[in-house]
């Protein structure tokens, strides 16, 4: 016989008096997919808009890249056009030809010293030649120079009366010879 149950009922081996539990299907809790939705659609936005703006500032870069090269051209082609101006400035001809519009005169003979072999003069050296009194030009050699007055040139230079196409003629006078220092001596 079995204890503590009345006729008829029967006692599981294992469940010694204890209540039953049964298991009926019902409501579920909200709680399940929502939230991981959510967060997938907010992880999927911002990949998107981190994307946008990686996008932008790689366009950016670009678009200063090619200001640069633009620029950089441009300044090259300035640099190899000044370039070629002092080149055709600097040649032997041209150069010449400013030296007679400044007034200049080829120099007489030259001479050298060969300072390794004791000394020695090479050539001869003579004064420049230039029996014609010097025409100063009127283009300014230096601009952006104030010119000195006729009378404070060196040498006593004083200009005469104009000549054709706005140049002065002028004669150079040579200085007197400077007087000596008081001593008797040089002057340090």
């Amino acid at each position: 016989m079995v204890a503590g149950g009345g006729a008829g009922s029967a006692v599981l081996p294992g469940q010694g008096g204890r209540a039953r539990i049964t298991v009926r299907p019902g409501r579920r809790p909200v709680r399940g997919r929502t939230p991981f939705a959510v967060l997938v659609v907010v992880l999927l936005a911002a990949g998107l808009l981190g994307l946008l703006a990686l996008n932008t500032a790689l366009n950016e870069g670009s678009f200063e890249l090619s200001r640069l090269q633009r620029q950089t051209t441009v300044l090259t082609d300035e640099q190899q056009g000044l370039q070629h101006q002092i080149d055709q400035n600097s040649a032997p001809d041209a150069l010449a030809r400013r030296a007679a519009e400044l007034g200049m005169v080829p120099a007489g003979g030259m001479a050298f010293l060969d300072v390794p072999n004791g000394g020695k003069v090479l050539g001869s050296p003579g004064a420049a030649q230039d029996n014609q009194p010097v025409k100063r030009s009127t283009a300014e050699p230096w601009p952006g120079r104030p010119q000195p007055s006729p009378s404070a040139q060196p040498g006593g230079a004083a200009p005469t009366a104009p000549a054709s196409g706005g140049d002065t003629t002028v004669r150079v006078n040579p200085a007197p010879p400077a007087a000596p220092a008081p001593g008797g001596g040089a002057g340090r």
